[in-house]
């Protein structure tokens, strides 16, 4: 390790970079069932062992960049999600969201006068007791602005991420088997039988792939019509027929006399014509097509055409407001399937029912021709494009940073967003402008998944590596008293709001848990929710308070290190 410090990792710490985030991906792989240790905690381990190893310091500047790109991109991903959740549908989910949010503010501000700490690791108390990753950099953004020495700033700077590598892993593993498992049993509900149930009632049954949770399936055959059922009639005549039989069935293309014809809904279907018929398997299997049309037949070029599997994000405002079942019956939506769809960045089982919102982003297959004027009268059509707008992300992050230098002084403590807490904010806004007018803003999932996922394991690399050395010495004055109460700090918030969203809000067991996970920004909780509930339900209520716990959660590591200044 000598050699390796002393001949690369000295005048070259971007390679420390580097293989402190290789290995910091390969520990958090580190599994147990559906809890992952995750990479970010496997990135600060890294971080913290290698600082520790080898006393190798790496630019703040290099950390400061990485953690303003994660701050947009998670602004960005939930804006559209954060002002959805104030609207009156979202408010009970948003009102469990801000009371487990200021419960796990007051418990930790509450433990950490009682046992003394001050904002360095009273923040990273919060942080990892509440599972909150970005509270690392906020943290130390407002302990910078304090009117400490230098070497105080960074001695408090250096017990943030040590506070938090002690507590997260428990916090993360408490939080889910609190919420998969111990709160249900408290509140005598079986999990997977209220999702199971509330599935059901919210029409989702397994049986409607267009509907399911996770399964779906469209076929396309080719039938030779000989069956007086069908010959005679236009297309449109055999499609609404169907419609009325509950089976959504449709020629898609017809061969005549060995030629293709252009699709016409008003074509008279003839004998001997070979007909391309698209539709779901049950509705398929129901019809009988052997007895409704004619044998089956092995037609290449007809069952060879162009299809699509399209994004297209929700804008129209005559589809917005309006349910999945009054979309299905559109004439443009003939031959047109829903596959996914798509609500802050998170996909979500929908139903009959689900109503569609600026900003969603349905899945929509079927033939081409079909697929790309239905996806004009929903929306802005997202074809795969891989370039991301940098002008958008640079703007951004810039503004953000301009309104986040501003700082108020209470009682001589200045308070302010800093320049990582603005660029959340402007995220925010131009994620909210993104999911009104989709037209322009491109940041593709590849993109996003750097500036989020890497952009904050690169940042806790930094984070890990200069406080290193200090690791030891933080520890032994932390004590391992400061897992107990973590722990206690993690648990109490959810406990809290279990009682409000159960007793008082109403909210179903299966969608409350979701709630939950969402509110402490849980990512694995959620995993393990939908594990136990065997069913994707839980989701519908993790969205709105993932967004919102983001954006609070993120805002207390200033304000803890206000309160504790």
């Amino acid at each position: 390790m000598h050699w390796l410090t002393e001949h690369i990792f000295k005048p070259y710490p971007e390679l420390l970079v580097f293989i402190t985030t290789a290995l910091g991906f390969l520990f958090g792989k580190v599994r147990w069932k559906a809890i992952a240790l995750g990479s970010v905690t496997g990135c600060l381990i890294a971080g913290l062992l290698l600082g520790w190893a080898t006393g190798v310091s790496v630019d703040n500047t290099v950390k400061a960049v990485f953690f303003d790109l994660f701050l947009f991109a998670l602004g960005y991903k939930v804006g559209p999600q954060f002002f959805r959740g104030l609207k009156k549908d979202g408010l009970p989910q948003v009102a469990v969201t801000l009371v487990v949010c200021f419960t796990g503010l007051g418990v930790c501000w509450g433990f950490n006068e009682m046992l003394g700490y001050g904002p360095g690791l009273g923040a990273g108390l919060l942080g990892g007791a509440l599972t909150q990753s970005a509270v690392i950099g906020v943290a130390q953004d407002a302990i910078g602005g304090l009117s400490l020495s230098h070497s105080q700033i960074a001695a408090e700077q250096n017990y943030v991420p040590i506070g938090y590598a002690v507590t997260y892993p428990l916090g993360t593993i408490l939080c889910a088997i609190l919420l998969a498992n111990i709160a249900p049993r408290m509140l005598r509900k079986d999990l997977r039988a209220e999702s199971a149930e509330l599935g059901k009632e919210l029409d989702v049954p397994a049986a409607d792939p267009d509907l399911g949770q996770g399964y779906y399936e469209t076929v396309l055959r080719a039938y030779r019509a000989v069956s007086d059922a069908i010959t005679g009639l236009t297309i449109d005549a055999f499609e609404r027929q169907q419609k009325e039989l509950g089976r959504r069935v449709y020629i898609t293309q017809v061969r005549r006399d060995g030629a293709i014809l252009d699709h016409n809904q008003q074509t008279v279907v003839r004998a001997d014509d070979t007909l391309a018929v698209s539709a779901l398997r049950a509705d398929l299997v129901d019809l009988d097509p052997e007895q409704a049309i004619g044998p089956e037949t092995d037609d290449m070029g007809l069952l060879g055409y162009r299809t699509e599997h399209l994004h297209v994000v929700a804008s129209d405002r005559q589809v917005l407001g309006r349910s999945i079942a009054e979309l299905r019956g559109e004439p443009y939506m003939v031959g047109v399937y829903i596959e996914e769809l798509w609500r802050s960045g998170t996909q979500v089982p929908f139903r009959l029912s689900t109503t569609i919102d600026r900003g969603d982003t349905l899945v929509l297959s079927g033939p081409r021709r079909l697929v790309e004027p239905a996806a004009k009268e929903i929306g802005v059509p997202v074809p795969t494009r891989f370039a991301t707008d940098m002008v958008w992300v640079g703007l951004g992050v810039f503004l953000g940073g301009c309104i986040g230098i501003p700082a108020l002084h209470v009682g001589g403590v200045p308070i302010s967003l800093s320049t990582s807490g603005g660029a959340l904010i402007m995220g925010l806004v131009f994620g909210w402008i993104k999911g009104r007018y989709p037209t322009f803003g491109n940041v593709p999932p590849g993109a996003q998944w750097f500036m989020d996922t890497l952009g904050l394991c690169l940042f806790v690399v930094v984070v890990g590596i200069n406080a290193g050395p200090s690791f030891s010495s933080g520890l032994a004055k932390a004590g391992w008293g400061l897992l107990l109460w973590g722990a206690v700090a993690t648990v109490v918030p959810l406990l809290v709001g279990l009682v409000l969203g159960h007793f008082v809000m109403r909210i179903r067991t299966p969608i409350l848990m979701g709630v939950l996970a969402g509110a402490q920004t849980t990512t694995a909780a959620i995993g393990a929710i939908t594990e136990a509930a065997d069913s994707e339900v839980p989701t519908l209520g993790y969205t709105v308070p993932y967004a919102v716990g983001n954006v609070l959660l993120t805002i207390w590591g200033a304000v803890i290190v206000a309160l504790l200044a």
